[in-house]
């Protein structure tokens, strides 16, 4: 993975990286619902409703600057690729961390996923990040519930790394739907930020 650190004296957004830097909770999830009709039709073809939705935050996450970039101490970066890190169920009745390379064809992706993920959901290691990488965002479904809202638990104010969730398909008079939650910091993401996103998650979900 390739970084490059941003120059914070040109960064039209430096004004409010400094200023956010200083909260204790700068942190904030916005939930919204998703269509997902198209996707549930493409079930017949053999496509995973679950790794397509994982193809689909990560396509999300790429297509927003912001939602790459990772702050340590007062420098910026920006990666050109983040990884998926996903809980997945084990055997053994707990859950430990997939890492999947996001790819920008489906069908590679949707391979590489699978494998991934059914390598941990074999074994029994949480194999949770300690710290030592930040070119993540780390996601988790919520198939039990159809949620109006939620939030992660953070360790704390430093931790600049996205968190999406999503939830049950839900039936609806016109389809099918979900909700999503991306929980972000303030201080490199703001509110124009997080709609791009939404729209380029269901611009992939309606492609797939």
């Amino acid at each position: 993975m390739t970084s490059r650190i941003v120059d914070l004296e040109t960064w039209p957004r430096a004004a409010q990286f400094h200023f956010f830097r200083t909260y204790q909770q700068p942190h904030y999830a916005t939930t919204t619902r998703l269509d997902v009709t198209h996707l549930m039709g493409r079930k017949a073809d053999g496509v995973s409703p679950y790794r397509a939705c994982l193809y689909a935050i990560g396509a999300g996450l790429h297509a927003v600057p912001e939602l790459c970039m990772r702050f340590r101490g007062n420098v910026v970066v920006a990666h050109d690729m983040v990884t998926l890190s996903m809980t997945v169920p084990t055997a053994a009745g707990s859950f430990g961390y997939a890492y999947v390379p996001f790819v920008e064809e489906f069908e590679a992706f949707d391979a590489q996923a699978k494998a991934l993920i059914d390598a941990v959901a074999l074994g029994d290691a949480l194999q949770a990040n300690s710290g030592e990488r930040d070119d993540l965002a780390y996601l988790s479904c919520m198939p039990w519930l159809d949620y109006t809202a939620i939030n992660n638990a953070l360790p704390g104010p430093d931790d600049c790394i996205p968190r999406v969730t999503w939830g049950k398909f839900a039936q609806t008079r016109a389809g099918s739907e979900m909700a999503m939650t991306l929980e972000v910091h303030h201080a490199l993401v703001d509110g124009a930020q997080v709609g791009a996103y939404f729209a380029a998650v269901q611009e992939a979900l309606d492609r797939i």
